[in-house]
């Protein structure tokens, strides 16, 4: 089965800085799979609240968000009280989805780079709904701030 490979985004617009704890190790003593997972997820909550915005209000007081996939590509172990920072990019923004691009450093090494797949959702109607002009204007002025 062929790797998916991620590539680094030629910008990142938002950064999150967390420290590695006990609970982020697996049996081998570094930084596990899940708790990557864990850690983007945070950073994604960070990025929506920097706009102003929520998993569940992206602007428009109906619009959520649902993940639609999530690659991990590891270049490298992360250990206890390493500092990781993670990078964040919004792309592939289309009428229904966008895309988090993720890089996670330590100091200047390549940790691992993750990309999340998202769809916009209406939880109270339970359907896709088009991507928010509010969300758009938010990211907008975010990156041009």
């Amino acid at each position: 089965m062929p790797r998916v490979k991620l590539e680094e985004q030629p910008t990142y617009e938002f950064s999150h800085t967390v420290t590695v704890r006990v609970t982020d190790l697996n049996y081998g003593n570094h930084l596990g799979n899940d708790s990557v997972v864990g850690l983007i997820s945070e950073a994604r909550v960070n990025l929506l609240h920097a706009l102003g915005l929520s998993e569940f209000d992206l602007g428009d007081g109906q619009t959520g968000i649902i993940l639609a996939d999530l690659v991990i590509n590891f270049k490298a172990e992360g250990f206890l009280f390493d500092v990781l920072h993670i990078d964040c990019h919004i792309g592939d923004i289309s009428r229904k989805s966008f895309r988090i691009f993720y890089r996670l450093t330590k100091n200047t090494q390549l940790v691992a780079l993750a990309e999340t797949g998202i769809i916009t959702f209406n939880y109270a109607d339970r359907q896709t709904v088009s991507v928010p002009d509010a969300f758009l204007q938010a990211w907008n002025d975010y990156k041009s701030s």
